[in-house]
């Protein structure tokens, strides 16, 4: 039997029978390459797949980022502060009245309708108290428990008003308003307030990083102070002049700057060091515009003194119901906009 190189040879001759065997070799290194996943995409630009790691790292960065208002409804609610956020001046009930209830909490305070707005799964609290100070959201008033034990890990949304009661404004009113002859006048107090200010841009950051590390998860939501006045003569009955209106109501302007560098520097600590939540400001100085005391439709109450104890009643230059529902409206909007940033 003539064996396939010799036919080869014969057919081609020595030149040709080489150049076959060179033809076959090159076929049978070819076919194993060929088959191989990675020389198909290498070679002939088929057969490519993406590397796992890459296709799991697309998937994480298409991955869509969540909205302020899921942040702030992921957890719970809590509302933290003073009286503003108590709801004091803003009675609508019996029990609203209730003198052995310490802190004041009334039903028409902003909570409620700001805990109502939004879906909590963790619920909603309402721990504000009147006449609270920074040290006091820290440390408990009146017998209360500290208001910063109410919040944790999964609390999500906390909203607060806070300051006013450390600058001393209800005793500063009561210089302005009552005009003992004792007492220390209106404008001549402004040097009180300042070093009660210094203390505040102090207590006021602190209190910040306290709430932030109970509450990490969580967007702070900071309210200032509505400007209260006016600046009209012939404020109701009130016993203050117009340059005292405008002394006051600049007061409660430089306060709103303190309270807003305070959160502004808060809320950097949490970009700088790319954690999660926030802490966010709501410029509440003109939510009463066109509604301060001495207009038409006021939202916020004039004074009324206790003539038995020769001062103001805590309801003064407070909040009306419709104010509250004015702040509720701040509060409500700031939660569905957030931050301005992204938030993870």
């Amino acid at each position: 039997m003539i064996s396939p190189v010799a036919w080869v040879r014969g057919r081609l001759g020595e030149r040709g029978a080489a150049l076959a065997l060179l033809v076959a070799l090159l076929a049978l290194a070819a076919v194993p390459l060929v088959a191989l996943p990675a020389t198909r995409c290498e070679v002939f630009g088929s057969g490519c797949h993406e590397p796992e790691s890459e296709a799991r790292a697309d998937a994480v960065a298409a991955r869509r980022a969540p909205t302020p208002l899921e942040v702030a409804t992921r957890g719970s609610y809590v509302a933290l502060g003073d009286s503003y956020s108590a709801g004091v001046g803003a009675e609508a009930t019996v029990a609203d009245q209730n003198p052995l209830d310490r802190c004041h909490r009334t039903s028409k305070a902003y909570y409620h309708e700001v805990s109502q707005a939004f879906r909590f799964p963790k619920g909603s609290a309402f721990w504000a108290c009147s006449g609270a100070t920074t040290a006091d959201v820290l440390k408990g008033r009146g017998g209360e428990p500290p208001q910063i034990g109410r919040v944790d890990a999964g609390t999500s949304l906390i909203t607060i008003s806070i300051g006013g009661n450390d600058v001393g404004f209800s005793r500063v009113l009561a210089g302005c308003v009552v005009k003992l002859p004792w007492g220390e006048g209106c404008t001549s107090q402004g040097g009180d307030i300042a070093g009660r200010m210094a203390e505040l841009r102090q207590s006021l950051p602190d209190l910040l990083s306290r709430i932030t590390a109970r509450a990490p998860n969580a967007r702070v939501v900071v309210m200032s102070y509505p400007k209260a006045f006016s600046e009209v003569s012939g404020v109701g009955r009130d016993n203050i002049s117009v340059g005292d209106q405008r002394w006051l109501n600049a007061r409660a302007y430089d306060l709103g700057r303190l309270i807003r560098q305070s959160v502004l520097e808060a809320d950097a600590r949490k970009v700088a060091a790319h954690a999660p939540g926030s802490v966010e400001f709501v410029d509440a100085y003109g939510a009463f515009a066109g509604h301060e005391v001495g207009s038409k439709d006021a939202y916020m109450n004039g004074l009324t003194v206790n003539l038995s104890a020769l001062e103001a009643e805590p309801r003064s230059y407070h909040p009306t119901i419709a104010g509250q529902q004015a702040l509720a409206r701040l509060f409500i909007d700031q939660v569905k906009k957030g931050p301005g940033r992204p938030l993870s």
